[in-house]
């Protein structure tokens, strides 16, 4: 009895420090040094959430900067508006698959037409190309870059206020040196859309 009493008591501490205490300790100490990070990092326009930093959405508007291919398309909802549920992951295709090929293709013909300012070999490979996810929300500065003609034109915004659009929603290099530097698009289509309210 003496043993069974012993574990029934370190089972009860066990649960009680690994199972309440200590996750209640770290949810505390993340709400209060990494607030925004540990709800979600979402993005707030007055009081409305309309999305997160760290999941890509899909703009079809030509105003608006377009992100990376999705495998698994960012929106959770189709076109018919019935709830397909969110997923993640890539669509794990080889290079020497006909469906890539084919796929990748039809996006180029479709770049070029709604940027008839760029050539084919200038199209950055990011805009080709779906993340391991298919959920990135970020892209090249190159691949933000060569958008802003066609944007330029469509909204009437002038390039030198996008290419500052661009820079403000640029990600630095970690410690100006690890990584690379993205821009977040849902940020620069914000910033768009402030710019087109202000008309």
């Amino acid at each position: 009895m003496k043993v069974l009493k012993k574990a029934v008591l370190l089972s009860l501490v066990l649960l009680i420090l690994c199972g309440f205490i200590y996750p209640l300790l770290l949810t505390g100490i993340s709400q209060v040094v990494f607030n925004k990070k540990a709800n979600g990092s979402i993005i707030k326009i007055g009081e409305e959430a309309v999305g997160s930093e760290l999941i890509g959405q899909d703009f079809t508007d030509s105003k608006f900067f377009k992100g990376r291919i999705s495998s698994v398309n960012y929106n959770t909802y189709s076109s018919d508006t019935d709830y397909k549920g969110p997923s993640s992951g890539s669509g794990n295709l080889g290079a020497s698959n006909k469906l890539l090929t084919k796929r990748v293709e039809d996006d180029i013909e479709k770049f070029l037409k709604e940027n008839p300012t760029v050539k084919k070999e200038d199209i950055p490979t990011d805009l080709l190309t779906s993340s391991a996810s298919g959920l990135d929300p970020n892209i090249t500065v190159k691949s933000a870059e060569i958008q802003i003609p066609r944007i330029s034109k469509v909204s009437g915004i002038s390039e030198e206020n996008l290419k500052r659009i661009v820079e403000k929603s640029t990600d630095k290099k970690l410690l100006g040196v690890f990584g690379e530097e993205k821009v977040n698009i849902l940020k620069a289509n914000i910033a768009i859309q402030s710019e087109l309210n202000k008309k």
